[in-house]
């Protein structure tokens, strides 16, 4: 199997001339913001909304509020599973590049930030509405998202990623709207204030599979707290830039997406319980079609099901029997491995 299960990398700038490629999921934010008649605009203002939160978070040496701007890049990670040279698009993430202007150079940024997976469509979408139909009030699976987990490590430990990336990935996500969060004493320079739960969601454990632990956090002036998920020492790892860039970044994304937990017009208390039923918000400029998106959904789970999940069957099984991967430690538990 040494020519199966290969990456390879592509870019593609995302800007106001972006156009989403033919593999792009349609769900995904950045590709929604590119559709339609009001495309350019919205993508013109989601970039200004992006620069101006990250200048106004590095404000040291920066008095005029315009020392920085931020390029963002669609990497695409497709993936081989035959070793015939047929591609699909497994994986999409962001990376940010931070511009300097008072320096005049260009600083890498955080890769991760948004996370696309045409996979995690079919376990969601497909797997686990399939499962709760048939099998109402239960947990999912006991095997829901082990093959996800493994292609993203995969991925992660592929010459494709290490050629192309320095750090591992952060991935910047909304709160979920189950779960109840309390504000701790712990506060970070550029992070804010941390938030921690009793309990994963349904998200937190999908990313758990994925070698990637989960901490929140309120950053300064923002409504509410974000998840990051990543392996080794998200504090320790990163720079202060770099932790901006992703919280810039998503943290746009999410006001526009789910304005009513990220652009609420009063922010997260000591114990916040987020929700999509919450009036008191503003909407930004930028037009976003989230029904759409929800349909899009499924319509996307069901491709994968069968230009994926079903061609591949029985390659899928013997690769991911035999890969063998690490699940993050938790407070006071020893590191997982599964096979």
């Amino acid at each position: 199997m040494s020519n199966k299960f290969t990456y390879s990398i592509s870019k593609i700038r995302f800007d106001e001339n972006y156009k989403p490629a033919d593999s792009t999921r349609l769900t995904t934010n950045f590709a929604n913001l590119a559709r339609g008649e009001s495309r350019q605009e919205n993508l013109r203002k989601t970039l200004t909304m992006i620069n101006n939160r990250f200048n106004a978070l590095a404000h040291w040496d920066n008095p005029n509020a315009d020392r920085y701007s931020i390029e963002l890049d669609i990497i695409s990670a497709n993936l081989d599973v035959e070793g015939n040279g047929k591609t699909f698009p497994a994986i999409e993430i962001l990376q940010t590049t931070i511009v300097d202007h008072k320096q005049n150079k260009r600083i890498e940024g955080i890769v991760g930030n948004s996370f696309s997976s045409y996979v995690r469509d079919y376990d969601f979408s497909v797997v686990l509405l399939d499962h709760f139909a048939k099998n109402p009030n239960t947990p999912p699976p006991a095997d829901f998202g082990v093959l996800h987990g493994k292609l993203f490590q995969h991925l992660l430990n592929s010459d494709a990623y290490q050629a192309n990336f320095n750090k591992q990935p952060v991935i910047c996500l909304s709160v979920s709207t189950t779960k109840t969060y309390h504000r701790t004493t712990n506060q970070h320079p550029v992070l804010g204030v941390e938030y921690k739960q009793d309990e994963y969601s349904l998200t937190d454990a999908y990313f758990h599979k994925m070698g990637l632990r989960v901490r929140y956090f309120k950053p300064k002036d923002s409504a509410a707290p974000l998840a990051f998920y990543f392996s080794g020492d998200l504090l320790a790892d990163y720079t202060d830039l770099e932790l901006i860039s992703a919280i810039s970044t998503m943290e746009t994304f999410q006001k526009i997406y789910r304005p009513e937990i990220y652009n609420a017009n009063s922010a997260a208390g000591e114990v916040y319980q987020p929700s999509l039923n919450y009036q008191d918000y503003s909407l930004t400029q930028v037009v976003y079609d989230r029904e759409e998106r929800n349909q899009l959904a499924v319509k996307q789970g069901k491709f994968t099901e069968e230009q994926f999940i079903k061609p591949h069957q029985d390659t899928l099984d013997e690769w991911a029997a035999s890969y063998e991967v690490s699940y993050p430690a938790e407070a006071g538990k020893s590191q997982k491995k599964a096979a």
